[in-house]
């Protein structure tokens, strides 16, 4: 079926991401050319809405057993937006059994299930995807082109902050996201994935790090109802023991500076994602959401007279991915970012190559983190390469 111009989609996981991923199938053939269109065959997960939410969002069938969904031979794609703890295991089964994959971040528990989830679709020679979706901004991918254009020259700095706040209420129940065994880390990796990945594709690859972590309330009341964001508290208390927030200075590859910083006790943010890059020849700064279709833009090449930050606002049709949607102005969102995601990972589909970015990015991304980690337990700078 796949050559006749489909390609039929398993998705695993429909709360919160699978709510995204799902938005992005619906969307994708309605603003773009695609030359593979997704149907949305199966949708499996957990708990009693399941029924009724894949019958509102189109889905042909439904399951409660993930295994169904990789051993159907009418399967192409199989899309995990599970929990952290499943990524290896979902990924590893689809790829032998030939399906191309899409995984949310992070890629795996640790290093060793991410390289074997590399070791799988390099042996399957399926096409492999993550969901680093900040990359799909239209603003970031801008950064990108007038990064590899020179227009701020030699890069002498990186910063990025990624802060939200849902944890500064004490009382917000242990939820399986606080739990090391459910999540593999805090917001050092939840967070601090999408900052590290910017970075890389940005600036460069990382060398070393050093690094600081806290667990702000180490006890909350233990979830008795988990449905993915929302969590109800009951009356046992539970330890905590994943990092609250996280701060690192990086150097790079390629000589730069980076300061890091991630948290989940940002008062006031909601869900900020900020980036600055700074050069011999000029400034980028991304300040994320509600700007995200800005980029401010500095260059020492204007006249004196004129130098300054300007703010592009990333809205017309010759900037990336914009020219599919409405007349400029009419800006995008966050829903957008997956639709670009999925366009790109079905295109490569299409055309036999890999995706951007792949489960390669996700191992490197990886192992920035797992160094992060050890270097707030052993308190020392750590290179990357000591992890690998």
């Amino acid at each position: 079926m796949a050559k006749e111009g489909f390609l039929n989609i398993g998705q695993i996981g429909h709360k919160f991401i699978g709510k995204a991923h799902n938005h992005a199938y619906t969307n994708v053939g309605i603003f773009f050319d695609v030359k593979l269109r997704p149907v949305k065959k199966v949708l499996c997960g957990v708990g009693p809405d399941l029924p009724k939410v894949a019958e509102q969002w189109g889905w042909e069938e439904w399951t409660q057993d993930w295994h169904e969904v990789v051993e159907r031979p009418d399967i192409h794609v199989v899309d995990i937006c599970a929990p952290s703890i499943l990524h290896k295991e979902i990924a590893v089964a689809a790829a032998r059994a030939g399906k191309h994959v899409f995984c949310e971040k992070p890629l795996a528990m640790n290093l060793e299930e991410a390289r074997e989830m590399v070791r799988a679709v390099e042996e399957a020679g399926v096409v492999h995807t993550i969901g680093f979706n900040y990359r799909k901004v239209p603003a970031i991918a801008l950064a990108k082109r007038l990064l590899e254009e020179g227009a701020i020259g030699r890069i002498f700095h990186f910063r990025g902050i990624y802060s939200q706040d849902w944890l500064v209420d004490p009382g917000f129940p242990l939820a399986w996201r606080l739990r090391k065994k459910d999540a593999g880390a805090g917001s050092s990796w939840d967070l601090g994935a999408h900052v590290v990945d910017l970075a890389r594709y940005l600036v460069g690859e990382i060398e070393e790090v050093v690094a600081s972590q806290t667990t702000f309330i180490k006890q909350r009341p233990i979830a008795k109802v988990e449905d993915g964001l929302t969590a109800i508290p009951g009356e046992e208390m539970g330890e905590v023991d994943v990092d609250d927030a996280t701060s690192f200075l990086a150097r790079f590859e390629n000589g730069a500076m980076g300061l890091f910083e991630v948290t989940r006790y940002g008062t006031g943010h909601r869900n900020q994602n900020r980036i600055e890059i700074y050069g011999s020849e000029g400034g980028l700064i991304w300040e994320g959401f509600p700007k995200m279709n800005d980029l401010l833009f500095y260059s020492r090449r204007d006249p004196a007279h004129a130098q300054g930050f300007r703010t592009i606002q990333v809205g017309e049709a010759v900037h990336p991915y914009v020219g599919a949607y409405y007349p400029a102005g009419h800006i995008i969102g966050f829903g957008e970012t997956f639709v670009h995601e999925v366009l790109d990972f079905l295109n490569a589909i299409a055309e036999g190559r890999p995706a951007s970015p792949n489960f390669y990015d996700g191992l490197r991304c990886q192992e920035v983190l797992v160094a992060v980690d050890r270097s707030a337990q052993e308190r020392r700078w750590i290179k990357v390469s000591e992890v690998r």
